[in-house]
């Protein structure tokens, strides 16, 4: 009785090695026992020939997968790398291992019929940052394959019907042997569909499905942003032959706001402010995308590029509850255009200036003159 070596043990390799593992294993062992380098050794011939088969089938994902599950016994029935030669009885049971194994990758002995689910669809839609806010609702049209009402998307003539074809029995797939393994295809007269239509609708040509222009509602969720995305189920292109259609996505384009932009949930704004209202303190109004006035309020001394929360008066959570943030910037803004009495104000203004009004500039100005000795 001749024992039979485990391929990995052959190739001296753990099972989970990876194909490169697998190939440097085997290109190692062929160089040792090729027979040119062994004198026409028997022993050395034999292991070549062993090493050989293993890899043959070990570096084949199927035969791989084959092996792992039945061992050698997945090969009986045929005999090594050259094939089955015994026609349809000789592969019986190595097909029966196979379909074990890849039947629900193929779809199984009779398969079902390919999926002629009609294709998805992208629409761009533009909407103002009010309508994120608010939420809205608004119409599209679309050009979009729709089903043929004069057959009803079946593709046959009106009053006639599809019949099942002939040579896949309404399977959509056909088989092939090749090699070791029985091969599904899809089959080349009802090209996957399962059945023919002898007399096809005129509108449509046997399609199922014409050319149509749709008009579709949209609404749009308050606190949607930039890149989001609404699907519309059932709305893309119709399936062929009364197929399922496929979905309509929405993804929406947040036009650039005048005042705000938006991060998340937060709203910025940059407001600028007066000298003297940053000076002596103050408030500002600012109105928001709620409708509502908010008035932010300065305090005495503010510089320029400080930063004022407004808790809850930012954009909603979207499907949730509550609100963001309102964020506020204020630049303090120079005066450009005095009038005389102006001018003359802040001339005696600098009059009293002892430098401890602006610490900054003083502790700056100090900086450079202990820099420059």
């Amino acid at each position: 009785m001749t024992t039979e070596v485990d391929y990995y043990e052959l190739l001296e390799c753990e099972r989970t090695a990876d194909d490169a593992t697998l190939k440097s294993a085997y290109r190692k062992l062929a160089m040792k026992y090729h027979p040119d380098k062994n004198g026409g050794c028997k022993d050395h011939e034999a292991k070549f020939k062993a090493v050989s088969e293993a890899y043959e089938v070990l570096k084949d994902p199927q035969k791989r997968a084959a092996y792992d599950r039945f061992g050698h016994a997945a090969f009986k029935n045929g005999g090594g790398g050259g094939g089955f030669h015994g026609g349809a009885q000789d592969f019986g049971a190595f097909s029966d291992i196979f379909e074990s194994v890849f039947g629900e990758f193929m779809g199984g002995r009779g398969g079902a019929r390919p999926n002629r689910r009609g294709a998805d669809l992208r629409y761009d839609m533009e909407i103002t940052l009010e309508d994120a806010f608010h939420g809205s609702t608004s119409e599209i049209t679309v050009d979009v394959s729709g089903l043929c009402d004069p057959c009803n998307g079946t593709g046959a003539k009106p009053g006639t019907q599809a019949k099942q074809c002939s040579t896949c029995g309404g399977h959509g797939k056909v088989r092939a042997q090749q090699g070791f393994f029985m091969v599904e295809r899809a089959c080349p007269a009802c090209h996957g569909a399962g059945e023919v239509i002898a007399d096809p609708c005129k509108h449509c040509r046997g399609e199922g499905r014409i050319d149509k222009t749709k008009t579709l509602k949209i609404n749009v969720p308050p606190g949607v942003d930039e890149g989001t995305r609404i699907r519309l189920q059932g709305e893309g292109e119709a399936g062929a032959r009364g197929a399922p259609s496929g979905d309509l996505y929405i993804f929406l384009h947040v036009k650039r706001h005048a005042i705000f932009e938006r991060e998340g949930t937060t709203l910025h704004a940059r407001a600028p402010i007066s000298f003297t209202t940053a000076a002596l303190g103050g408030e500002i109004t600012l109105p928001g995308l709620d409708g509502e006035q908010h008035v932010v309020k300065i305090a005495p001394g503010t510089q320029s590029g400080r930063e004022v929360r407004q808790r809850g008066a930012g954009m909603p959570v979207l499907q949730g509850r509550g609100r963001g943030d309102l964020v506020v910037e204020l630049t303090v803004e120079t005066p450009t255009r005095l009038t005389a009495k102006q001018r003359e104000l802040l001339e005696e203004f600098r009059c009293t200036e002892t430098g401890e009004e602006c610490p900054e500039s003083q502790g700056f100005f100090a900086k450079i003159k202990s820099a420059l000795g």
